[in-house]
């Protein structure tokens, strides 16, 4: 692969934007960037298909592109290997058309969103050649975490050289990472839990794969509790919560002074999978404004601050309400932008 120079956007402070977690339903990357584009035109992703089998999905997709490590599927999930598997090579090609796809939108001078696994859930997920997870072996956790860094940045570089014009933003899904840190990821045999994670080592690795690649980073945790503070000292610009996440255990304050030292808030406003009666631009809105005001900031402020994003990925809703879920996200985007204040709490 040859080096691209990356456009990095400038600031994740901007009017309310919307976009996608990643994940969406069906077979066609086609039809999926155009949707995203049409519905989410101030920050459209690259979407996820998961649809479509071993390698499509979230793990599947970053480890067969692991730069120097290959992996293959058994049926304990995706195991590192000496040589790649046929699951790895249909991965990487998949991949290769998916980010192919894009050129239909070649001329796009805007920011762009493209997601991989982040280095935490990788190692929980991934097995080691003998069986167990990588996690357990500090050795093959810190070849994961420097593959990552390195796969990242070439990933970063193949969509520039698709959309020359536009401006890169990189997302880190981790949804294990507070199991990581609890010691609450399942042994091999499943009557035990790894060991956890020292909070040090934890933000150094979160941190190697930020620093490589030279674009903002949003870190994506969907998971009860998610640490927030800690994904801010890793280096990430923004984080993404599922809005329905934050309880009464969550600490608002810890969130505050984040956001108050400039950290990003992308929150999961709409459900993953459709409700039924889909609800409308205010009550999306509502819940928002309310957490704002929670964390004691002014309504006006909340535009420069906040990201709208479904709850989760859509890979498991119906075509129908992806859909519905993305034009709401962009409608409500609009409205927030247009008039904090007048939204009710």
């Amino acid at each position: 692969m040859n080096d691209v120079p990356l456009r990095c956007s400038p600031s994740l402070d901007r009017v309310t934007a919307a976009t996608g977690i990643g994940s969406l339903p069906g077979t066609d990357i086609d039809g999926a960037v155009s949707l995203v584009f049409d519905a989410l035109p101030d920050l459209p992703h690259l979407p996820e298909l998961p649809s479509r089998g071993a390698g499509s999905d979230m793990v599947g997709r970053t480890a067969a592109s692991l730069v120097d490590l290959h992996v293959d599927l058994q049926p304990a999930g995706w195991r590192l290997t000496q040589r790649a598997g046929f699951e790895e090579r249909r991965a990487v090609e998949t991949l290769e058309r998916d980010i192919d796809a894009l050129m239909a939108f070649a001329d796009y001078d805007g920011t762009l969103k493209v997601q991989l696994t982040g280095p935490w859930t990788l190692a929980a997920a991934l097995e080691l050649p003998r069986g167990g997870k990588v996690l357990t072996d500090r050795g093959a956790t810190r070849d994961v975490v420097d593959a990552l860094a390195e796969t990242a940045r070439l990933h970063l570089a193949e969509v520039s050289r698709r959309l020359p014009a536009a401006s890169l933003l990189l997302q880190l899904d981790e949804p294990s990472l507070p199991a990581v840190l609890a010691g609450m990821i399942p042994t091999e045999s499943g009557f035990g839990q790894i060991r956890a994670r020292e909070t040090p080592d934890v933000v150094a690795g979160l941190a190697t794969t930020i620093a490589a690649v030279g674009v903002p980073v949003v870190v994506h945790c969907c998971a009860a509790e998610p640490p927030v503070r800690l994904m801010q000292q890793a280096g990430a610009r923004a984080v993404s919560l599922d809005l329905a996440s934050i309880g009464n255990r969550f600490d608002l304050d810890e969130l505050g002074e984040s956001v108050e030292a400039g950290l990003g808030l992308w929150l999961g406003a709409v459900p993953a999978l459709g409700p039924g009666v889909p609800p409308s631009v205010r009550e999306v809105l509502t819940p928002v404004r309310r957490l704002w005001n929670q964390l004691g900031f002014a309504a006006d402020e909340l535009p420069g601050k906040v990201t709208l994003t479904p709850a989760c990925g859509l890979a498991g809703a119906s075509e129908g309400w992806a859909r519905t879920a993305l034009r709401l996200l962009g409608q409500a985007a609009r409205a927030l932008s247009e008039a904090p204040e007048t939204i009710p709490s």
